[in-house]
């Protein structure tokens, strides 16, 4: 199984992020990621100190050697999708061929109406999101793009240079079965869920399979990963202020949220990630909120790691 780290980058000083990104990188991780936020998840009125996508997936791409980089996910509503492969172009740049590029429909209301996005309802944004991917993988691999959808239009777009990487991976994250799943059958690398159970997670793959039987696509050939909540304590006392901070944090949801976190000390951690692997996950990410917990995540790097290697 691959482990990687899923960072948020909200509420802490940049030399935080750092320092988590280097303790991925120098650890065995195979993936760090982060997200596409204005505002803070939960939503809280929008007062929170919160770092802009693109500039920190820049300065993750830039300061780390090993894991591969990405953001699950960029919001299809965000940026128009030329800008989207240029930006994906320069990062791969960047990183000399380790980025992943995360596309979504978008989610956060509060964001894009304070940030003078419209929010469409989810046909549209889902709509969008199908326009963005097929513009996006035209621009990333040949030499000019034409397409005149709904939402997007472009004319003989070009974007030079090309990824370093001759195929730069252009994944789908959501759950959607109707929608979302094919998709990414349809379209995607690789497919991202996020803070849901194991058994969810396999039932969700099942479907992707289902719908790549329909789409004539081979299901082996789409990458899957889950995003788990990281509330790893390394000892008693630290694994029950963690669960209590959590359930705080989210308040009614947290009860929802629990069947995808990890949850006690490291002994329960290894049980559920092997849990999560007997239910067909090759690849799980911890989603960390600050305030990081160092103590924790060092055991996890030093207990839980070593047994899925």
């Amino acid at each position: 199984m691959k482990i990687g780290m899923h960072t948020g980058q909200q509420d802490c000083p940049f030399d935080d992020l750092r320092r988590v990104w280097r303790l991925a990188d120098e650890n065995g991780f195979a993936w760090v990621s982060v997200w596409d936020h204005f505002y803070e998840a939960p939503y809280l009125g929008g007062g929170s100190p919160v770092y802009e996508t693109v500039s920190t997936m820049a300065a993750l791409a830039s300061m780390t050697k090993n894991v591969r980089v990405g953001c699950l996910v960029y919001s299809a509503g965000y940026r128009p999708p030329a800008l989207m492969a240029k930006v994906a172009t320069t990062l791969d740049h960047i990183s000399n061929g380790r980025v992943t590029l995360g596309m979504g429909a978008g989610w956060h209301a509060h964001e894009y109406e304070a940030f003078g996005y419209e929010f469409p309802g989810p046909k549209n944004r889902l709509d969008m999101l199908e326009e963005s991917v097929q513009i996006i993988k035209s621009m990333l691999t040949t030499e000019s793009t034409t397409f005149d959808g709904a939402h997007f239009r472009v004319t003989d777009a070009q974007c030079n240079p090309k990824p370093v990487q001759e195929n730069l991976p252009v994944w789908i994250g959501g759950q959607g079965e109707k929608r979302t799943l094919r998709l990414a059958a349809r379209y995607a690398d690789g497919w991202n869920a996020a803070y849901i159970s194991a058994e969810a997670f396999k039932h969700k793959n099942e479907v992707l399979d289902s719908w790549c039987d329909v789409e004539k696509r081979d299901p082996a050939k789409i990458e899957r990963s889950i995003n788990v909540n990281f509330v790893m304590g390394a000892d008693d006392a630290t694994a029950k202020r963690n669960r209590e901070n959590f359930e705080q944090q989210w308040g009614a949801r947290a009860q929802a949220l629990v069947p995808g976190a990890l949850l006690g000390r490291s002994a329960q951690v290894i049980e559920q990630i092997g849990h999560f692997k007997d239910l067909g996950a090759e690849n799980l990410n911890i989603a960390l909120r600050p305030p990081f917990d160092w103590e924790a995540i060092q055991a996890f790097i030093e207990e839980v790691m070593p047994k899925f290697r």
